[in-house]
């Protein structure tokens, strides 16, 4: 496996297939992007379904043993599925998606190899989920779901995004994936770095500490440092990095945009790295390079500043 300059092994890739999604999420720094009409091919500046293969194929060489497809919405491509089929057999082939496609495909994408989904799903009641993703998918979603457990997809993760407009549905939503078998919570806290409003942060150890006291037991995962809390036989987990050094240092995934850049951090837009035109040796040299000089975010790149707060450390900042 390829590892950093901090010691970081990367063994799995996210790849961004689209920039186009068919919600305009509050909390998205990339709402509701280009036509939505439906699943298409793909756009000219997309990452062709072969560029994507040929992609995933170079870092197989390298030990990489997982890639998450996301976008925007993946299943805007109608080529997800032969993505997939295609994708090294080596490697969990796992995907993000907002589920409103996934009635009528959900299958199709299992046969073609599809292992694991996480589907968005901020609120249970329909008008508070059209509040925070300016949809009227809600019923959709629930489809979504309920097709990902038909087809196989066990466990089926529901993303939601913990911040002031979603943090009072964290009780329900617990209580809701408990209930239900085969449904398992990820809490997300939102990043008012990437897309501003920071007045819409919240203390997301104060969330932890609920937890902790409504769990049965409590596991600590080694990826991110993460910890998962079962409540009532649900699982939840969440998902921390703003500040989180103990989550950057932890880190083992590259990213991909879906316009063929790399990048070695989420946050950061200013280490972006183009493939070119792909080419297996240009894949090579570029996913090296994008590896050797990742860079934990919080941390080493951002750094605690006489206040308490975080500032761009020195050393990166270029003239």
């Amino acid at each position: 496996m390829r590892e950093d300059s901090f010691g970081r092994e990367v063994t799995g890739v996210r790849v961004s297939l689209t920039d186009r999604c068919n919600f305009d999420c509050v909390y998205c720094h990339n709402e509701g992007l280009g036509d939505t009409r439906g699943p298409m091919d793909a756009r000219d500046h997309e990452m062709s379904a072969d560029d994507v293969v040929r992609f995933l194929e170079v870092v197989e060489e390298y030990d990489v043993d997982s890639v998450k497809f996301t976008g925007g919405e993946p299943m805007l491509r109608d080529d997800l599925e032969d993505i997939i089929r295609r994708t090294p057999d080596s490697m969990e082939v796992s995907m993000t998606t907002n589920g409103t496609f996934l009635p009528g495909r959900a299958e199709d994408l299992v046969d073609a190899g599809l292992e694991r989904v996480n589907v968005s799903q901020d609120a249970l009641d329909r008008e508070q989920f059209k509040h925070v993703t300016q949809s009227g998918a809600y019923d959709r979603v629930l489809e979504g779901v309920d097709a990902a457990l038909d087809a196989g997809l066990d466990p089926v993760k529901l993303n939601m995004v913990v911040f002031e407009k979603t943090a009072g549905y964290v009780p329900g939503m617990v209580e809701h994936v408990a209930e239900n078998s085969g449904l398992q919570l990820q809490l997300i806290e939102f990043m008012p770095e990437l897309v501003g409003k920071p007045e819409w942060a919240v203390d997301i150890d104060r969330v932890h500490d609920w937890l902790e006291d409504q769990a049965d037991e409590v596991e600590h995962r080694e990826m991110h440092d993460r910890k998962r809390y079962w409540v009532n036989d649900g699982m939840v987990e969440i998902v921390d990095p703003v500040g989180n050094a103990n989550f950057c240092a932890n880190c083992h995934r590259v990213r991909v945009t879906h316009e063929g850049y790399l990048k070695g951090c989420l946050n950061r837009n200013d280490d972006l790295k183009s493939m070119g035109e792909m080419t297996k040796p240009e894949i090579r040299e570029v996913f090296e390079r994008t590896v050797d000089e990742r860079v934990p975010f919080y941390g080493e790149y951002m750094v605690r500043d006489g206040d308490g707060g975080w500032e761009v450390n020195e050393k990166y900042v270029t003239a």
